[in-house]
């Protein structure tokens, strides 16, 4: 119990720190660009503690689900002369046209002003020159990147000391788990009974931590080798080498023939077009291969890095459908994807469940801790990129929307048409908002009820 305890603490706060350093991400060039910051918080909720150092409060908040530092003018003003709604809450100055009648605010009109209000509220005396909208266009861009920018930072430093430091999990040429009876892939039974027929490796004396040598006078340098050579052979007996324990073994075994799937390079069962598997009548022994950790160049940091992000879009890509999937399996009979998205609490446990296992060596621990937490930050790197405010990506995605207006302007010679009014996007921000806790909530509930294991 110590230990699962132990793993959920070191996953909330690598959390904590990724969380702080996105924030950083936002700080950093928010204050080198004049930006007045009032506040850098860790969490939401209460504030648990907070210190002010000059014009900006940090502080941690009690709820460790994100963060945000405040900017004063996130929002311009509405524009002057504009036809602006009055609304009831007396927060913002309204302009009504000349002649117009005046009409009674509705709930977006009003959560429209309030957002200008709150924002022209940060600017104090004299400072409307440190505020965000302000800044030009590639300022802020820079300014909203720079979070997700760290999170991408983190993932690739944890990758390089995954991948180079610990390696990854490979198949060695050394047994490690021997069966003790053939049975087909497609039995419906994968126990062993006493009429069954013992499995060519256990009659020949094969034991889990032999490490092959030779296969019929052929050097062996990998498990996937061996594998070729034992099922292009049934029914003729195979000379196999083996060292056991400092001294090989010579061992004679000859493979039964017998139905296997038929799997692809990525070791995933192929199925045809009615979604059958695929089984070929193949040569067996009946042997296993023990993992290893293989240290890996640094060349192969990029690619695990653009595989996971690879991941993370598709998975957004299909999140409704993923979503539905979710729901079935929460409140009915459905089943969870193993690969599918998990809520905090889902990571939590698998981090439990990690440091729990006692089967797993100490350095295979801190290895799977440092692929989660990598996997995290990719995961808040690309879900931060999606162009929807209150995400970094909406802000970038009104930016940009604001330079090309500009520079249309400017082409065609007309007046410059001044900063986008993101103000407007407050009630798609709500909606959006309020599906995100949705979907938090469901995943949380799912995590709780259904959870994800790694371990069956």
């Amino acid at each position: 119990m110590l230990l699962y305890l132990l793993g959920v603490v070191i996953v909330v706060i690598g959390l904590a720190l990724s969380i702080g350093l996105h924030e950083i991400g936002h700080l950093l060039p928010a204050k080198a660009f004049g930006v007045k910051v009032t506040q850098y918080m860790i969490g939401f909720g209460p504030t648990l503690w907070s210190r002010r150092k000059g014009e900006t409060e940090y502080g941690v908040k009690a709820i460790p689900l994100g963060g945000y530092i405040s900017m004063i003018g996130m929002f311009p003003p509405a524009k002057k002369g504009g036809k602006v709604q009055s609304s009831s809450t007396g927060f913002f100055n309204q302009l009504v046209q000349e002649g117009a009648p005046e009409k009674k605010p509705n709930a977006l009109a009003t959560m429209v002003d309030d957002a200008r209000r709150s924002s022209a509220d940060t600017i104090g005396e004299g400072e409307d020159h440190r505020a965000f909208y302000r800044l030009p266009v590639w300022k802020r861009i820079i300014i909203m990147l720079g979070g997700p920018t760290m999170n991408l930072l983190i993932a690739l430093v944890l990758f390089a000391v995954l991948l180079m430091g610990f390696g990854t999990a490979q198949a060695s040429t050394t047994v490690g788990s021997v069966s003790a009876c053939v049975l087909p892939a497609t039995s419906a039974r994968q126990a062993c009974e006493s009429s069954d027929e013992k499995a060519p490796g256990a009659a020949a004396g094969l034991r889990p931590g032999d490490r092959l040598v030779s296969v019929n006078g052929t050097a062996i340098d990998s498990w996937a080798q061996s594998t070729e050579l034992i099922r292009s052979s049934p029914g003729i007996p195979l000379t196999v080498v083996v060292d056991r324990d400092g001294a090989k073994q010579t061992l004679t075994i000859t493979p039964k023939l017998t139905e296997r799937y038929v799997l692809d390079a990525a070791g995933k069962v192929e199925k045809d077009q009615s979604g059958t598997s695929l089984t070929q009548e193949v040569g067996f022994v009946g042997i296993g291969p023990a993992g290893e950790l293989v240290q890996q160049p640094a060349t192969a940091v990029l690619p695990a890095v653009g595989d996971n992000i690879g991941a993370v879009v598709h998975m957004i890509a299909n999140l409704p459908q993923r979503m539905v999937d979710i729901a079935n399996a929460a409140f009915g009979p459905g089943e969870r994807d193993p690969n599918g998205p998990i809520s905090v609490v889902g990571v939590g446990r698998v981090a439990g469940e990690i440091a729990s296992i006692d089967s797993i060596p100490v350095n295979s621990k801190i290895a799977s801790m440092l692929g989660l937490l990598a996997s995290l930050n990719v995961a808040l790197f690309v879900f931060n990129l999606i162009p929807l405010m209150p995400l970094d990506g909406g802000h970038v995605a009104g930016a940009l929307w604001e330079g090309l207006r500009r520079w249309v302007a400017r082409l065609f010679k007309r007046p410059d048409p001044g900063p986008v009014d993101t103000a407007r996007l407050m009630p798609l921000t709500f909606a959006v908002v309020v599906l995100l806790g949705g979907m938090s909530l469901l995943l949380i509930y799912a995590d709780i009820v259904k959870p994800i294991s790694l371990f069956g």
